[in-house]
Order: structure tokens, then C-alpha cells, then sequence
């Protein structure tokens, strides 16, 4: 009983280190690939470098042709930022008139 305890707080340590870092990142990582697989062409995005562009291209080895205002360049899938990609892809919300 004496050595379960003794080991009690190596566990709890581990179990809360796996709640809040490894899963989440587990999550992320999943998320991430998903985005990757469903970008299709004419999608617009922004790369982690911050890069803005349109999708003109998607190759089976993982990489993509980015139409920007430098010219075509080949990115990486993995290179595109999830996060402002869905934001640029959103539909626009109608502007609301002000009264006078």
C-alpha cells in the first residue's frame, strides 16, 4: 500500500501531462491533416509565413501551386495556415445600414 502510494503522484503528474499537452496536440495534428486532405483548387489561403494566395493546383506528393501577387510558387500542404484559411473562404456577412 506504502509503494502505491509513493508512485501516486507519478501518475497523477503523467495523466494531467496527457490531458493538457498530448492530447491536444493529438487533436491539432488531426485537425491539420484533415484541413490538407480538403483544400481543393480555388480556395483561397495564407501560408504560415504569412504568404497570401489562391490555390491553383493540388499535386499527389503532398505539394501545391499558390498563385500570389509575387507569381506561382510550390508550397508544401502542410506550409498552409488552417486557422486564416477558414476565415478568408467564409462567406461575407451582409454590412449593416446605421440609422440617421
Amino acid at each position: 500500500m506504502e509503494q502505491i502510494q509513493g508512485f501516486l503522484p507519478i501518475i497523477l503528474l503523467f495523466a494531467v501531462m496527457y490531458l493538457f499537452l498530448i492530447r491536444p496536440q493529438m487533436k491539432k495534428q488531426k485537425q491539420e491533416k484533415k484541413f490538407a486532405n480538403e483544400i481543393k483548387k480555388g480556395d483561397k489561403v495564407v501560408t504560415k509565413s504569412g504568404m497570401h494566395g489562391k490555390i491553383l493546383d493540388l499535386n499527389e506528393d503532398g505539394t501545391c501551386i499558390i498563385e500570389t501577387g509575387a507569381g506561382k510558387m510550390k508550397f508544401e500542404r502542410s506550409a498552409l495556415s488552417m486557422e486564416m484559411s477558414g476565415k478568408l473562404n467564409a462567406p461575407a456577412k451582409p454590412v449593416k445600414k446605421e440609422k440617421k
